[in-house]
């Protein structure tokens, strides 16, 4: 028979010698609210999935957070489910028990990381063909598997770098941010970027960006226009809003905006701000500008090719992977899923420097 009879898994033992539980600790989303701690409730005594034919069980070490965990919470992405249901989009940790099928290519023990739904839990059940096998359990492994990929394959399809260019990155010092720069870098472009305090100026001008501009204490339209008379080529856009307005009239002849994010709107009700789209036309005619959107499931089939290509970059020490264990919030690290909550709130107040990252430490029976 194919499938493995999964009933014995209460009987297999993890590599470290201490037994999978029955029960385990996960967040769901109990209503959808664009309010996270409204949205989701911490679950003390799940079953522990079990994993079937084709699946590794994923005990989870490091789990990362991202803007639209809100929108996923707030029932935007696909309004036809329901809750109660599972979130969190990507962790990475150790294969503790797998499928029959699964066993061809992975083996208890082994490093890995994964994007899928339902990672906010001590353990996830992944597909083995969407698992991503890793060296070791780092949390800078993490920082690649939405944020660095969203970079990479966006600025590659509709960024159309090349030497020179002018590239400017909102919101540059978070957790996909760090990789637009580092890219746009490596395509031997000028890098502008925003963000919000003198402390990510400081960190983006460590990995090369070449024009900080701190929008609490500069103006960023009035910089772009001094320093940038002819505009940006390309702007990378996280922010929405006002932001997203004042990059569109920022852009050069033959310019390129790409969105891949408006999280200025993603806490409010109505989900947007608005934007002044109504001389849109115009203002895009005017320059022979365009402006792209970019989600990265729609990009899948890059998926494999980008990782591989990030994962080579930073194991060679040629990407800065920045990771934000809110080691400087005011109730300290970032540890354990009832963190999640904080985690949120920290990076809606703009307070990250790179990728935030919440680490489940082991339980007690563990023998780490």
């Amino acid at each position: 028979r194919p499938i493995l009879d999964m009933s014995y898994s209460r009987h297999f033992l993890d590599f470290q010698g201490s037994s999978i539980p029955s029960s385990m600790k996960k967040l769901v989303v109990t209503k959808l609210s664009q309010n996270f701690r409204e949205a989701v409730a911490l679950r003390q005594d799940s079953p522990v999935p079990l994993p079937g034919d084709g699946d590794l069980l994923v005990r989870n070490r490091f789990v990362g957070i991202n803007a639209s965990d809100i929108n996923y919470s707030a029932g935007r992405y696909d309004a036809s489910v329901k809750p109660p249901f599972d979130i969190g989009f990507e962790g990475v940790g150790d294969v503790v028990a797998l499928g029959l099928s699964a066993s061809a290519d992975y083996t208890v023990g082994q490093a890995v990381a994964y994007v899928k739904a339902g990672s906010f839990a001590e353990y996830t059940v992944v597909p083995a063909k969407q698992a991503v096998p890793l060296p070791s359990v780092k949390p800078e492994f993490l920082t690649l598997m939405v944020s660095g990929a969203t970079a990479y394959i966006s600025l590659k399809e509709l960024g159309e770098l090349s030497e020179g260019k002018k590239v400017l990155v909102t919101a540059a010092a978070g957790g996909t941010g760090q990789f637009a720069v580092q890219l746009a870098k490596k395509a031997k472009c000028h890098v502008i970027g925003t963000c919000s305090s003198d402390e990510k100026g400081g960190f983006l001008k460590s990995i090369g960006c070449d024009r900080t501009i701190n929008y609490k204490t500069e103006n960023v339209e009035s910089v772009l226009r001094k320093d940038y008379p002819e505009g940006v080529d390309v702007v990378y856009e996280s922010v929405g809003g006002k932001m997203f307005d004042l990059a569109l009239n920022s852009l050069a002849t033959k310019g390129r905006l790409i969105v891949i994010g408006f999280i200025a709107g993603y806490q409010n009700p109505t989900g947007l701000q608005p934007v002044k789209a109504e001389l849109l036309p115009a203002k895009l005619l005017k320059k022979s500008a365009s402006i792209r959107g970019f989600f990265l499931n729609h990009y899948l089939s890059e998926y494999k090719m980008a990782l591989k290509d990030l994962l080579k970059m930073y194991e060679s020490g040629d990407l800065v992977c920045e990771v934000d264990f809110g080691d400087m919030s005011p109730e300290g690290k970032f540890t354990g899923l009832e963190s999640v909550f904080r985690a949120v709130d920290y990076m809606y107040m703009g307070k990250n420097i790179g990728k935030i990252v919440v680490e489940l430490p082991h339980s007690v029976n563990s023998k780490l």
